[in-house]
């Protein structure tokens, strides 16, 4: 099922930030998350990016589990400052099971599958 993306609005259920792959940054994204975090920005470079597969930037790295290494359990640790790949969710997203994990997604699909249904008046009623 399509959704119409420009009704999105996030309601932090967090799933998209413990899905698989890699958030990649922006050159000047490590400096201001860095400076957010009250870091040195080698030591943010050090410690919490990793090479992407391309190796033409940065990413973040992950937790144990894959979740976004600034997910907590009170959201997104680096939120006024998170990187623009995030930002962009979902709409700039190659990801096809949005609509499976999504918490908003998944409300969309729920009420279009719950609309009132209005009976039709048989032919034979009069």
């Amino acid at each position: 099922m399509n959704l119409d993306l420009k009704n999105f609005n996030c309601i932090l259920c967090q799933a998209c930030c413990r899905e698989t792959g890699y958030v990649r940054l922006k050159k000047e994204e490590p400096e201001i998350i860095a400076d957010f975090l009250g870091m040195d920005v080698n030591d943010f470079i050090e410690t919490l990016t990793r090479l992407t597969r391309d190796r033409q930037g940065l990413a973040l790295v992950d937790q144990a589990g894959g979740a976004c290494i600034f997910l907590s359990q009170k959201g997104c640790r680096i939120n006024p400052v998170k990187p623009i790949q995030c930002r962009d969710f979902p709409h700039k997203w190659k990801f096809s099971e949005f609509e499976q994990i999504c918490g908003w997604a998944k409300k969309a699909i729920e009420k279009k599958d719950h609309k009132p249904k209005i009976p039709r008046p048989s032919s034979s009623s009069k």
